[in-house]
């Protein structure tokens, strides 16, 4: 007897979300019905030739808990926690009435947020899982900068820092990016990559390169974050806010220092924009 497939298909609802130019796509699946979507179906959805196209793919699950659990994935199916992608996923909880109110809570693979939607803004508690640490680079990059940092803020950052704006330019970030995350320190891992220059005392600007999305993302939330608070670290305040300019556009970083060099608030505050709905058979 011959073997017979049979191929199954679903149609999905989404939204398209950005926050600053990181674009998402999100769906709700508070009822459970999409739960257990395979791999290639999440990369075939955030991919931009042949699917929806995304910088990740943001799943909203029911929470005994909170009001939500934030499942997020990026292109290359691999999990994380997403700075501005947690943003785009409260301002579509409040959007599509999953949640009724301005403030929320939620979980997500690094622990528990709170968050506050102000019209087209939203303010959301960060996770701060290590305080800023001088690092060296790896030992075959030919890059020479004025200092790099590491820090976790939910997802791993090298920090680096140049003289010149222009040198964030983006060929040569991708190409220092790919150096250093596909270098034998990091290629296990991943490590997001960014580039730092200082416009003011409390003005940065910033370009990163996203393990996972494998590319230069208009904006990220933690890399932000990241840098907002080494910045901060160095400047030696015990609180402040910081202004991080990203290509797809402005960031602030709250925060307030504690007395073992990390931080007890730290807020990342800036748009999230629906950009559209629709549906998808995959």
């Amino acid at each position: 007897m011959d073997n017979v497939y049979i191929c199954l298909s679903m149609d999905i609802s989404f939204s398209k979300y950005q926050g600053t130019g990181n674009d998402f796509v999100l769906i709700d699946n508070m009822n459970g019905m999409y739960t257990g979507m395979e791999l290639e179906q999440i990369k075939h959805l955030c991919n931009r030739k042949f699917g929806i196209g995304s910088d990740g793919l943001i799943m909203l699950n029911a929470s005994d808990k909170n009001d939500f659990y934030m499942d997020f994935f990026n292109p290359d199916g691999s999990k994380s926690f997403c700075g501005n992608g947690a943003r785009c996923a409260v301002k579509f909880a409040f959007d599509s009435k999953i949640v009724n109110q301005y403030k929320m809570s939620f979980e997500a693979i690094d622990g528990t947020h709170n968050a506050t939607v102000c019209n087209s803004e939203v303010k959301l508690e960060m996770s701060i899982n290590s305080i800023p640490t001088k690092t060296n680079l790896p030992s075959d990059t030919n890059e020479d900068f004025i200092e790099t940092f590491f820090m976790d803020t939910g997802s791993p950052h090298l920090v680096a820092y140049v003289d010149k704006l222009n040198l964030l330019e983006s060929k040569r970030l991708i190409q220092i990016g790919q150096e250093i995350r596909y270098s034998p320190k990091y290629i296990d891992k991943g490590i997001n990559v960014n580039l730092v220059y200082i416009q003011d005392s409390d003005d940065l600007s910033i370009a990163t390169y996203e393990r996972g999305v494998e590319n230069e993302t208009l904006s990220c939330g933690t890399g932000a974050t990241a840098c907002a608070l080494i910045h901060a670290m160095q400047k030696n305040q015990q609180s402040g806010d910081i202004r991080v300019h990203t290509k797809g556009g402005l960031l602030q970083i709250a925060y307030e220092k504690n007395n073992q060099c990390g931080f007890n608030a730290v807020y990342l505050i800036g748009p999230a924009m629906l950009i559209y709905n629709g549906t998808i058979r995959i």
